[in-house]
């Protein structure tokens, strides 16, 4: 395994094992879709966004408080990707 295949995969356990069940099902469907294509400066600010703390994050993702400038941009990609998964379809 490469060093970049090694740190996907900890960063996408990351996603996964969160402190919240809420926070595992928005970052971790969102961590297997697109984690494997991001460049690399997007993959620090992710890593950065995984640091904070659920209690911070799941507000953010729900729109119930506003996101720091520098997450904004990828919060609400994530809270996007989080609400059209489950839209119902037609």
């Amino acid at each position: 395994m490469t060093t970049e295949e090694a740190a996907l995969k900890r960063l996408a356990m990351r996603s996964w094992r969160r402190g919240t069940k809420e926070m595992d099902l928005i970052l971790g469907p969102y961590a297997d879709a697109h984690l494997a294509a991001m460049p690399s400066d997007r993959l620090a600010l992710y890593e950065a966004l995984l640091a904070e703390n659920d209690q911070d994050l799941y507000p953010w993702m729900t729109g119930a408080a506003v996101a720091p400038d520098r997450f904004a941009p990828l919060v609400a990609e994530i809270a996007a990707f989080a609400r059209d998964r489950h839209r119902p379809r037609p």
